[in-house]
């Protein structure tokens, strides 16, 4: 297992739930070892309401202004192995799709084209390389 911490953070300005007045807002993603962890906090400069929320599926609207900052992340598996079963088991086991769904997230993995947000797609090379099969999760610059 890979130890190592792996962050994605972004600053926005958001209304304030005490007041209304405008906030800053800081939300991460992070990669802890196999766990993906997100969280979100503001604390008002008017009124001093402060808000966390964190845990569940990360939230859309998050993932999508740190996609929308940081850009896309891309899982490539390095080295073919002599079947893509293995492969295959890792995603069914770690995105929860069917059988078909798993084939075109291994099309897509093939190509180059699966995306997400960096920790998400390093967790995916981190269970493929557990599993012995060579990934890499790098930025895109589309």
């Amino acid at each position: 297992m890979e130890n190592s911490i792996l962050v994605e953070s972004i600053r926005y300005p958001a209304v304030c739930q005490g007041c209304g007045a405008e906030a800053e807002w800081c939300g991460v993603q992070a990669l802890v070892g196999e766990v993906l962890r997100w969280d979100v906090e503001s604390t008002c400069p008017t009124c001093g309401y402060a808000l966390a929320v964190c845990g569940g599926d990360l939230p859309e609207e998050l993932r999508g202004r740190l996609l929308s900052e940081h850009g896309q992340a891309r899982l490539r598996r390095v080295a073919p192995p002599p079947r893509n079963a293995a492969t295959m088991r890792v995603l069914w086991a770690e995105l929860g799709i069917g059988l078909d769904g798993v084939r075109a997230v291994l099309e897509q993995v093939l190509t180059g084209l699966y995306s997400g947000t960096l920790p998400e797609t390093e967790l995916l090379a981190r269970k493929l390389r557990a599993s012995g099969i060579e990934a890499t999760a790098s930025r895109t610059a589309d």
